[in-house]
């Protein structure tokens, strides 16, 4: 059994983001995203759905040409196929994601 702490070690890196699997299990993966204020927008479409919870910070997400604002506590559904794009966060943002891959 895996434990830890979802704050700890939690240093944002100087520019980008840092992604950090925290459980692979069957066809689920949880990551903790760690983002810096320095983003390079980058458009993502992933073959898996992804939810995204905004742990602390605030961000900017671009999903399918809609802008959303993110503060605390906000979480995204982002089904796979669907662009998104974050177009910046405030230093130390902290996410958590759910990867939810096909069977197989």
């Amino acid at each position: 059994m895996k434990s830890g702490n979802l704050f700890a070690d939690a240093a944002p890196p100087a520019e980008g983001e840092c992604f950090e699997t925290l459980l692979s299990h069957r066809n689920l993966v949880v990551e903790r995203i760690i983002s810096s204020a320095a983003i390079t927008p980058a458009e993502y479409v992933q073959t898996q759905d992804e939810w995204v919870l905004l742990v602390e910070g605030e961000a900017v997400l671009e999903v399918a040409g809609v802008r959303h604002e993110l503060r605390a506590g906000d979480y995204l559904f982002l089904p796979a196929g669907v662009p998104h794009t974050v177009l910046g966060a405030s230093q130390g943002a902290l996410w958590l994601a759910l990867h939810l891959h096909e069977n197989g």
